[in-house]
């Protein structure tokens, strides 16, 4: 699940390397210290040591980003790389135009009807674009329940996630 800078988060190894994948995904960051510093600053202090395990836990490695710098990648929910915000788009795009089936808003919160057994995959490429229209989503066979932060969020969500359904449409940032 993707969680904002805002979120309440349990100081488990798992909720740690969520914050590092988020943070691999929004960031351009090339070295250990500076990981160790962006944690920081969200109150999650690690040893050198720690963090160390945890990029080799997710499978971390650097690649070289537009401008030419090393950067560190991890494997996201949906599979992509971290660093590649805008494959996570076209990869939500072409789920939605294959999966997507129904939205029904319901205050802050979306109802996606999927093809059965598509809901865990349509979710996690919603996850992996980190909108922050989005709290969270909850996956089960055929249904997403999308929560949004307020009804004009999920407002947008359901306008972005209907659009990208259309053939040949392309991803909106």
């Amino acid at each position: 699940m993707h969680m904002s800078s805002a979120a309440a988060f349990p100081s488990t190894k798992s909720a740690r390397h969520e914050m590092i994948r988020d943070l691999l995904a929004s960031k351009s960051i090339g070295s250990q210290e500076a990981l160790r510093s962006r944690l920081a600053e969200r109150g999650i202090d690690v040893t050198q040591t720690t963090l160390s395990r945890d990029l080799m836990d997710l499978r971390a490695t650097k690649v070289r980003n537009a401008s030419g710098a090393l950067i560190y990648t991890v494997p996201d929910h949906d599979g992509g790389a971290t660093h590649d915000a805008e494959a996570a788009h076209v990869r939500l795009a072409r789920w939605c135009q294959l999966l997507l089936v129904t939205s029904v808003k319901v205050d802050n919160q979306l109802v996606l009807r999927t093809q059965v057994g598509a809901a865990n995959l349509l979710a996690s490429s919603i996850d992996a674009v980190r909108r922050e229209e989005v709290a969270g989503t909850i996956a089960g066979d055929d249904t997403i329940l999308v929560i949004c932060r307020s009804e004009q969020d999920a407002a947008t969500m359901e306008r972005v996630l209907l659009a990208l359904a259309e053939p040949g449409a392309l991803p909106d940032n």
